[in-house]
């Protein structure tokens, strides 16, 4: 099990540093004004420099990958029902993402900014669960009706 939580975790860093440049991208389209905007102005204030807020985010993106990657050995838990996988994940990611969400000011420093990037993760959370879960059960029903067909078969 450790050697699958350190594997995936090492898969992981890659897609998250990927993943966190493509929002910077889709960012910068949004509102860069036709300006590539590679990290948070509060961030670059922070770090001294935009070069040193730029490593810093790409560091911290490939932790989250990293960490998300890791707790996917969560999903691998049979013997744990799906509201214990989903509630434990849910709890290691956070752990994660909270801090590094905080230390790269992709939230405002206050209670009420932590509250609302709480929600919006917890959200966007919820929505991709329940997409993975509608997929899954048509996946489940499709399996099961061609297992029909060919028990129909014999």
């Amino acid at each position: 099990m450790k050697k699958k939580i350190i594997l995936r975790g090492l898969l992981g860093i890659l897609p998250g540093v990927a993943i966190s440049y493509l929002i910077t991208v889709a960012g910068s389209l949004a509102w860069g004004q036709g300006y590539y905007t590679p990290c948070i102005p509060e961030l670059v204030s922070a770090a001294g420099s935009e070069i040193r807020a730029v490593v810093l985010q790409a560091a911290l993106s490939g932790v989250l990958g990293a960490g998300f990657g890791a707790a996917s050995v969560i999903w691998d838990m049979e013997s744990w029902s799906l509201v214990k996988q989903s509630g434990v994940y849910f709890g290691i990611i956070s752990i994660i993402m909270i801090p590094v969400a905080y230390l790269l000011h992709w939230m405002e420093h206050s209670v009420l900014g932590f509250l609302k990037y709480l929600g919006i993760f917890a959200l966007i959370f919820a929505a991709i669960w329940i997409i993975e879960f509608v997929v899954g059960k048509h996946t489940v029903k499709k399996m099961n009706t061609h297992l029909r067909g060919t028990k129909e078969e014999r």
